[in-house]
């Protein structure tokens, strides 16, 4: 038996606008079991995103969490204190956004980013730090690692962007890595060579991954089992391939005629 790593039970979560509130998530239940890579899909504005973000804790304040549970290792996410939460994101559990551009800070140096993380995670002397700076960007596959770790994120190129985030994401040797959306700004060659990264990472790192995208073929390359959402609810669970194949829910079978 595999070891359950998360577990979202009932989550339901409201978002305001200018024509008044409605519920985005209605009644969420998704497991992720050590080692394993799930993939949470649906069409856009399902609420995919919204579900990581509320694991992380970074819901925008036009959000509010109604109620459920979201239990790491068997403690409750939406219980913890805001410095229990801080020192959780990146030593135990780690996102890659989907667009790093946006979530990199433009006016600090991806070095001195990515090492923010070791700095408070890992207690590593300067020679330390920078032996693991360098292992990570040969990790993610990232060429001449000085000028990478000195330049500015708006210097590198989208995929050379996103290869830093992950290098940001697995720093600190996280158990579980929420991936939202991490090849959809990528043209078919990077998409590949960030599939075949994640699948590396994976097999070297034995990480667990709740990977959260629209793109199928990203599913069956990366995935062990596929949740499936629809209407703020998971309405179908399951090995990917079965989920893939042979879909039992109506709305299932219509992602995989258009996605």
């Amino acid at each position: 038996m595999a070891e359950e790593l998360l577990r979202i039970k009932d989550l339901r979560i409201k978002i305001r606008g200018d024509d008044g509130s409605r519920e985005l998530i209605k009644g969420l239940n998704l497991k992720v079991d050590s080692q394993k890579v799930v993939a949470l899909v649906g069409g856009s504005g399902s609420g995919k995103t919204t579900a990581g973000l509320a694991i992380f804790r970074l819901l925008s304040e036009s959000m509010n969490v109604q109620g459920g549970e979201i239990l790491f290792e068997g403690k409750d996410l939406l219980k913890a204190s805001v410095g229990d939460m801080r020192r959780l994101r990146g030593k135990d559990i780690a996102m890659v956004f989907q667009e790093p551009l946006s979530a990199f800070n433009p006016v600090f140096t991806l070095g001195f980013q990515i090492a923010e993380v070791l700095k408070y995670h890992v207690r590593l002397n300067r020679r330390q730090l920078r032996e693991r700076l360098y292992e990570l960007l040969e990790l993610v596959g990232l060429p001449d690692p000085k000028r990478v770790l000195r330049s500015y994120p708006h210097q590198l190129s989208g995929g050379m962007r996103q290869r830093a985030m992950i290098a940001q994401a697995i720093a600190a040797n996280p158990k579980l890595i929420i991936a939202d959306e991490p090849t959809s700004n990528l043209d078919v060659t990077l998409q590949a060579q960030i599939i075949d990264l994640f699948r590396k990472l994976r097999s070297d790192l034995k990480m667990s991954m709740l990977l959260i995208t629209h793109d199928l073929g990203v599913v069956r390359e990366l995935a062990d089992e596929v949740a499936v959402l629809f209407d703020g609810r998971v309405v179908e669970f399951g090995p990917a391939r079965d989920v893939l194949s042979e879909p039992r829910h109506a709305y299932t079978s219509e992602l995989t005629k258009i996605l």
